[in-house]
């Protein structure tokens, strides 16, 4: 009776162990079945991501993948055109050992029809080659941080390791599912500019003075006057003021505005650099009240730059109103001028 007990506790113990194992077996299982793919992890220096969308020059579909797994030669795809050139990629599902890839899977991408091509060309390339994750329903992209050069002597660039083997071919990964993998390409040609847009600020531009004479001072109403437009640069401009004060001057100082105003005809039309001095003449003497300022002026016309107190109102009597009648000058000192030139 005893043996029977001891029988009955050890075949206890041995079915606890065994469904232990399992339970904790079959964890570990789905935990890496489930695990996040790490784009990072054990795929090599080059920089790498996962992505939603498709490569745009090229995707090559190979099924029953398992046939040729193991083959060394290289598969090389049907031409495509992609950036007005002619393409191919190549693949090596073992690795190019001529290329470092020993133990990875290697892809290039050719550049075909060069006979058509003029003498001394060369074609620079943002590359980007891709390995398709059917698990993650993404696309591993693998990318470098510099150009690549296409020329006679250099047709066909690309990653000896692209990815490891053993991380491919590891069906936790999802690189290979249902016996089927995709690789792909993207390319986009980098075509030298072939002007640039020069800006160059000139100091005291020609005709850079403007004089504004106001007249019936003290009959003016509550509102903004302007002045006529003068062109000093490649653009128009205008001086502006209310004589009743704006802002923290108001009432009782004198405000004065630059406008920008709009383009003269063929000129490039971008923000415009103006500096400015702001005066208030002194019409009996030669003390006049200065401001100045300085600033890009937006594109569209209007913008102003200037100061809202230039003088108080009752220092208008000595010397700066006369016959009712005020002057203001606009000397602009510094103004941009933009080209577009060869570069």
């Amino acid at each position: 009776m005893e043996n029977g007990r001891w029988n009955l506790r050890v075949i206890c113990l041995a079915f606890f162990f065994v469904t232990s194992f399992s339970s904790e077996f079959l964890i570990q299982q789905v935990t890496e079945y489930n695990s996040s793919y790490n784009p990072k992890a054990n795929l090599g220096m080059h920089p790498r991501e996962l992505r939603t969308e498709r490569p745009s020059s090229k995707i090559v579909t190979i099924g029953n993948f398992s046939v040729v797994m193991e083959r060394s030669e290289p598969y090389e795809s049907s031409v495509f055109e992609a950036s007005g050139y002619k393409w191919r990629l190549i693949l090596y599902v073992t690795g190019n050992k001529e290329d470092g890839g020993n133990n990875h899977v290697s892809l290039y991408v050719r550049i075909e029809d060069t006979e058509s091509l003029p003498t001394g060309w060369e074609v620079d390339v943002d590359l980007k080659l891709f390995v398709f994750n059917a698990r993650q329903r993404k696309y591993l992209t693998i990318t470098d941080q510099a150009a690549k050069r296409y020329n006679q002597e250099n047709r066909e660039w690309g990653f000896g390791q692209l990815i490891p083997l053993s991380t491919f071919r590891n069906p936790n990964q999802g690189f290979i599912v249902q016996n089927t993998v995709s690789f792909g390409a993207e390319i986009f040609v980098i075509k030298p500019v072939e002007q640039q847009e020069r800006v160059r600020i000139l100091s005291n531009p020609p005709d850079n003075v403007f004089s504004w004479r106001i007249l019936h001072f003290s009959s003016l109403e509550d509102r903004i006057y302007y002045s006529s437009e003068f062109l000093v640069g490649d653009r128009f401009w205008r001086l502006g003021f209310n004589p009743k004060g704006e802002g923290e001057g108001r009432p009782h100082a004198i405000p004065i505005f630059l406008y920008a105003q709009g383009f003269k005809p063929n000129a490039v039309e971008t923000s415009t650099w103006g500096a400015v001095n702001l005066r208030l003449r002194h019409q009996l003497g030669s003390n006049p009240k200065r401001a100045s300022s300085a600033a890009w002026y937006p594109i569209q016309p209007g913008h102003r730059e200037g100061v809202s107190n230039i003088i108080l109102r009752k220092d208008l009597q000595d010397g700066y109103l006369v016959r009712d009648s005020i002057v203001f000058e606009a000397e602009m000192v510094r103004v941009s001028v933009t080209n577009i030139v060869p570069v």
